[in-house]
């Protein structure tokens, strides 16, 4: 993909937080959902998170934006402690997430649904009014949500409505809508899924020119994608860490063979 102008650079304030998921523990009644779940989202580093279906990778997002409640653990961000952390709260943080499904507006253009994730907005009395500050702001607003769009290769898209548009153009809408927020961490669930090889490259390329101005954590079935593109990967099964370390380590692990890939790959090219 092109170039383009930066957007979500890091605060100079910023530019040391580091997440920090400590021993997290997650009960749906008698089911354990996440079993003491640790690990760290440094700043501009990737960390991907993968495991097979059920193994607790969604629930893990849900705990860190305060969806779920905790049965033990600590989550926190820089120094603010996210344990039932309000929407409002992350996007003051500087967190964003992206979610599973699409969750675009269908009766607002490109341009609105992207400009909609802003935390910036003018007051209702001053739209209303049409004051000339609730002007600036949303000509402002406007602006930046066109060079994401450019950013992402889809800036000529920006007055289309976002059923009309392919399902690839569809999930960099989404991506971008979270980008409005200037996050310093961004929050990824299953960014390539139902993506083409070329769509599944060109996400690879975006996240390596974003991570030089936030943190990005990624859950994803897709395994070569999330392995191409982290620092560090920790594989979840059963609720579980069963491994935690660089894509180079994890790729010859027995153990992340057996629950992600099956009893055949872990025994693939062993002696009979």
């Amino acid at each position: 993909m092109r170039g383009g102008p930066v957007v979500g650079a890091l605060l100079p304030d910023q530019q040391a937080l580091t997440l920090e998921v400590t021993e997290v523990t997650v009960r749906f009644g008698g089911v354990t959902a996440l079993d003491g779940v640790s690990l760290a989202v440094p700043p501009n580093q990737v960390a991907g998170v993968i495991g097979p279906n059920g193994a607790g990778k969604t629930t893990l997002f849900n705990a860190v934006c305060g969806l779920v409640r905790l049965a033990f653990g600590s989550i926190t961000y820089g120094r603010a402690q996210l344990v039932g952390t309000a929407p409002h709260r992350l996007a003051r943080l500087r967190i964003a997430r992206t979610l599973q499904g699409l969750g675009l507006w269908s009766g607002m253009t490109v341009l609105d649904n992207v400009v909609a994730g802003s935390t910036a907005r003018p007051g209702f009395g001053a739209s209303l009014l049409a004051l000339p500050g609730a002007d600036g702001l949303e000509r402002e607003l406007a602006s930046r949500a066109h060079h994401i769009l450019e950013e992402l290769g889809i800036e000529a898209r920006a007055n289309a409505y976002p059923g009309g548009l392919p399902y690839g153009a569809q999930k960099k809408v989404v991506i971008a809508r979270a980008l409005m927020s200037r996050p310093s961490l961004l929050l990824l669930d299953e960014p390539a899924s139902g993506l083409s090889k070329s769509e599944i490259d060109e996400l690879g390329d975006l996240i390596s020119r974003l991570r030089g101005r936030m943190s990005i954590a990624i859950v994803e079935h897709h395994l070569e994608f999330v392995m191409g593109v982290s620092d560090r990967v920790t594989v979840l099964d059963l609720g579980r860490v069963i491994a935690s370390g660089p894509p180079s380590e994890i790729r010859q692990d027995p153990q992340v063979a057996r629950a992600y890939l099956g009893a055949v790959a872990a025994t693939d090219g062993a002696d009979a």
